[in-house]
């Protein structure tokens, strides 16, 4: 037991308390609960939904151990103390890193190396409490926080590349949340570098004040992240139909079925049409007409918002005509964008101006 209660030590375990609390009911509302409080017209992917119900937990737990610890030790050169940081070392970073790359639901990264990675941290904790007399923090922090740089600069680029995938097979999805994933990296791996490395009950404290908020951010983006499994197979053999590219014919062929499907139905004005139910809809494999995109030049993302801003633009001028009022916010909308902010973007890079420029000159011819 710590020889001095201070009204901050107080404070401090208090936090602890508070945070297994939060820990286990945010663990057992994620993996008991299927009412989706925050967005009940979304269904999460349940693959990310299970790890950050084990990261919740084991932060639950972690706070368990170490409330027991400062309760009935202190004692930061103990072999509890040694086993305990190794146990982190292990356990923690991995949970985590498997729940952030859930986030980035196109891609199937292997976890083990990060339990490679964490293994020296853990032996040097256990090391340190066996070789008391050799200073083996320094070299800990110094290799922990290199990896933490490592992995924040790789998700960095993971991100970025599901960006990408995301523009090119969905077409108006708001997908910028996404990097709240980087958000989260940053904060969690600063708040549980404050753990390892930091003695200072201030820093402490500051440290589990941070964690609250980035619980409830890292919930929030659980809940409100799309699931998109259904769009997200590569296997062929589940596909269909399936044409391949020999029964094509001519791209000509695809490029007929898209416009009798697709442009001509007005297909593209459904709100997050997918590249995978566009192919459904004309009869072609989506990996197929992905490809056949490429060898156009284009995308499936700028084929779809060509599209769009062109059927604004026809829109816009018919109602000009007629002389009815018009709403830019409400005809985006119409022509199949959730996102005034997206349609914007998109009509700026097609027509080179704003627009609001465009709908000046518009009134003025």
């Amino acid at each position: 037991m710590p020889e001095q209660i201070t009204p901050l030590s107080v404070l401090y375990f208090l936090l602890y308390g508070a945070g297994i609390a939060v820990g286990t009911v945010l663990c057992l509302y994620l993996l008991l609960c299927r009412g989706k409080a925050i967005a009940p017209d979304i269904t999460p992917p349940a693959r990310l939904r299970c790890w950050a119900a084990a990261l919740f937990g084991i932060m639950a737990l972690a706070h368990v151990w170490w409330i027991l610890f400062y309760t009935y030790s202190d004692d930061t050169r103990s072999v509890i103390y040694g086993l305990l940081v190794a146990l982190d070392c292990l356990v923690l970073p991995p949970v985590f890193v498997g729940t952030l790359l859930n986030m980035l639901q196109d891609r199937r990264r292997p976890l083990w190396p990060i339990v490679v990675v964490m293994t020296p941290c853990a032996v040097i904790a256990v090391l340190q409490t066996a070789l008391p007399d050799i200073d083996l923090t320094t070299p800990n922090m110094i290799y922990g926080l290199v990896l933490a740089v490592a992995f924040i600069i790789y998700m960095v680029v993971a991100v970025r590349q599901y960006g990408r995938w995301l523009r090119d097979n969905y077409a108006d999805l708001e997908h910028k949340e996404v990097w709240v994933s980087l958000t989260l990296l940053i904060g969690l791996m600063l708040l549980l570098m404050s753990y390892e490395y930091t003695d200072n009950y201030v820093m402490s404290t500051i440290a589990h004040l941070t964690g609250f908020p980035l619980a409830g951010l890292l919930l929030w983006r659980v809940e409100t992240l799309k699931d998109l499994s259904t769009d997200n197979s590569t296997d062929e053999t589940n596909q269909s139909p399936i044409l391949l590219r020999g029964e094509w014919g001519e791209a000509s062929n695809v490029t007929l079925l898209l416009a009798k499907h697709c442009e001509d139905m007005q297909l593209y004005l459904k709100p997050d049409l997918t590249l995978t139910q566009l192919s459904d809809a004309i009869g072609v494999n989506h990996y197929y007409l992905s490809q056949y995109f490429t060898s156009q030049g284009t995308s499936y993302y700028a084929y779809i918002h060509d599209l769009r801003v062109r059927h604004f633009v026809a829109r816009y001028r018919e109602l000009a005509a007629a002389h009815e009022p018009i709403v830019a916010q409400k005809l985006a909308q119409e022509s199949g964008y959730h996102s005034y902010s997206t349609f914007s973007t998109a009509f700026k890079q097609r027509m080179q101006k704003s627009v609001t420029a465009w709908m000046r000159e518009e009134a003025l011819i």
